[in-house]
């Protein structure tokens, strides 16, 4: 029993800590590196933010990828932690995060594309404006990317929810936080493609859901792991 215990508990703190680190690259990815690089409907000023900041251009691929490498550990880590409990439920949240893999990845090739493209190193027979707009292109076909991905991001928690309700050796609100989370992300993904102009309320709403459901359940796994009376 104690050996199960401690097993768990490991298991539970190291996804804890990758679901950390998987939010620290995002916060990087998208608070830091879009902020010095991107100006949204720009193709010269993004060109010339580009260029001007290739380096931190650079390491936003590196972390894009590192992103998904924690995300795939996330997945599995998870699958172990929760198999005994459903392992059906278990088996499909990880389809839910291994099927953005790919996706992630052609992202981070759109990138560097783009990159290439700003440069100069490709495509040299065509115009400066021309490579900029087709740059600029590549980054705009990431935002939409960006969008469909929204509704994985959404559907993965339902499982994930379920495993947390069920398990008995974490809070059952969390998994509701959850759940609540998974919703949050499906609307929004189809407001942003049937209803934009609502869009920008319906963050604003959806925000501190997000934060309540992913945030909760990565401090609870990371400080706590799992609650021992209930094994």
């Amino acid at each position: 029993m104690e050996n199960k215990v401690h097993s768990l508990k490991k298991t539970a703190r190291f996804a804890g800590l990758m679901y950390l680190i998987w939010v620290i690259t995002a916060i990087y990815g998208l608070m830091y590196v879009q902020t010095k690089t991107i100006v949204q409907g720009d193709a010269v000023a993004t060109s010339a933010k580009i260029l001007a900041n290739e380096f931190i251009f650079r390491t936003g691929i590196v972390n894009g990828i590192l992103s998904s490498i924690v995300w795939i550990l996330i997945g599995m880590t998870l699958y172990r932690l929760f198999k005994h409990v459903n392992e059906g439920q278990a088996k499909l949240l990880v389809v839910l995060v291994i099927v953005q893999i790919p996706v992630s990845f052609f992202m981070e090739a759109l990138n560097i594309t783009s990159l290439m493209l700003f440069k100069g190193d490709i495509l040299k027979t065509f115009e400066l404006s021309q490579r900029q707009d087709l740059a600029m292109l590549f980054l705009k076909i990431n935002d939409y990317v960006t969008i469909t991905l929204e509704m994985f991001w959404g559907l993965w928690l339902f499982p994930f929810g379920y495993l947390v309700y069920k398990s008995g050796f974490i809070p059952r609100i969390l998994g509701v936080f959850l759940i609540l989370n998974g919703i949050a992300y499906i609307i929004h993904f189809f407001t942003h493609l049937i209803l934009p102009t609502y869009q920008a309320l319906v963050f604003q709403i959806a925000t501190p859901i997000w934060t309540l459901g992913e945030i909760s359940i990565m401090l609870w796994l990371l400080i706590k792991g799992v609650k021992v009376k209930q094994l």
